[in-house]
């Protein structure tokens, strides 16, 4: 168990890694100088001195950075500033290549670890129902073989992932479900799932029908991995509307201290089949952690990367930067909100492993 818990963590670590990674080398690439390139926040725990830049490791293992000169307009001393090589000197597309580099790395990272996942099955699951098992609530509720899901909720259904997890979200009590049926749509309201009581008391959809296989052939593979890819991006962003409604609260985030606890959970839940599974498990979670790192990075929010692309698409309308110490201020405001989350969530995590209730109850 221990071994697959380090196994997760430096998975999580090439996350990281690989975020800051995309940000470095096109920033190397762009003749942009990188002071120092982390791993980890926080104390420095080691680092080495390699040409222009230094290579450290922190301690707090939630996140990362490539420091750059000019990022903020300024050199050290708070001067505008004149170094050729710093990051503000540069053209606006290769700024904005270096900071989006980050996000698309980890979607990348998304894509091959989805990609090794699906490569181990003999065949893909569509969205196209085969077969109703015996007392089947969809079947008597009107569903047949050959309906092809379209939509549950107003959720779109493209992949069997999206099928899942709009179910998942659904009132078990009362579903709305659109099929494609030899051609046309089907609408049924008000369907009643079969349910199951879970160890802790909460009701879980239990699926009651079969679907049809797609044969894997390497494109079947390559077009697997990205519409299963687009689905978690589809998963990430309902999930933050989600929080932003409402209808999630804080006892459903989860930040670097419970990713722990849910990857020694899924170890354990692998490991009655095998270790091979346990270890699959893992890579899936790590696949979304890294998917949501690169979405979230990428929101237009000061103090993250999509933060600095909106300063950067507003200096191009205005054809002139933000004063760097308004800019700079906003930066600070939101990173400490940041923090406090972060630290918020933390707390969540630890009530919730040692009492079982995070602070969202």
């Amino acid at each position: 168990m221990i071994l697959l818990i380090i196994i997760g963590v430096l998975l999580f670590c090439l996350s990281i890694l690989i975020h800051e990674a995309g940000h470095f080398f096109t920033a190397k690439a762009c003749k942009i100088r990188v002071d120092e390139f982390s791993i980890g926040m926080g104390p420095r725990l080691a680092h080495v001195h390699k040409g222009d830049t230094d290579y450290s490791l922190r301690a707090l293992p939630i996140g990362g950075f490539c420091a750059m000169p000019g990022e903020d307009g300024q050199d050290e001393n708070g001067n505008p500033c004149v170094d050729p090589h710093a990051f503000c000197n540069k053209p606006k597309w290769q700024r904005f290549l270096v900071l989006i580099m980050g996000g698309l790395m980890n979607i990348l990272l998304g894509l091959v670890l989805m990609a090794i996942l699906l490569g181990q099955e003999t065949a893909f699951a569509s969205t196209t129902i085969s077969k109703f098992s015996s007392h089947s609530a969809t079947q008597s509720a009107g569903l047949q073989v050959g309906d092809h899901f379209t939509s549950i909720n107003g959720y779109k259904v493209r992949t069997d992932k999206d099928l899942m997890f709009a179910l998942a979200l659904a009132n078990p009590n009362s579903v709305e479900i659109q099929v494609k049926r030899a051609g046309k749509a089907i609408t049924l309201s008000n369907v009643k799932l079969n349910t199951a009581t879970a160890s802790n008391g909460k009701q879980t959809t239990q699926l009651d029908f079969y679907v049809q296989p797609i044969k894997k052939t390497p494109l079947t593979l390559l077009q697997k991995t990205f519409t299963d890819t687009v689905s978690v991006v589809r998963q990430v962003w309902a999930s933050l509307a989600g929080l932003v409604t409402g209808r999630f609260g804080l006892n459903d985030v989860t930040g670097p201290v419970g990713l722990v606890q849910v990857i020694s959970e899924s170890a354990s839940a692998g490991l009655q089949q095998s270790f091979l599974s346990a270890v699959n498990n893992i890579i899936y979670i790590i696949m979304i952690i890294t998917v949501n790192l690169g979405i979230i990075n990428l929101l237009p929010i000061p103090a993250l990367d999509g933060g600095k692309i909106l300063f950067l698409i507003i200096e191009a309308i205005r054809r002139n930067p933000l004063n760097p110490k308004y800019a700079a201020a906003i930066e600070s405001a939101f990173f400490a909100a940041l923090m406090i989350f972060m630290v918020i969530v933390a707390v969540s995590d630890v009530m919730r492993i040692s009492t079982g209730h995070g602070l969202g109850g």
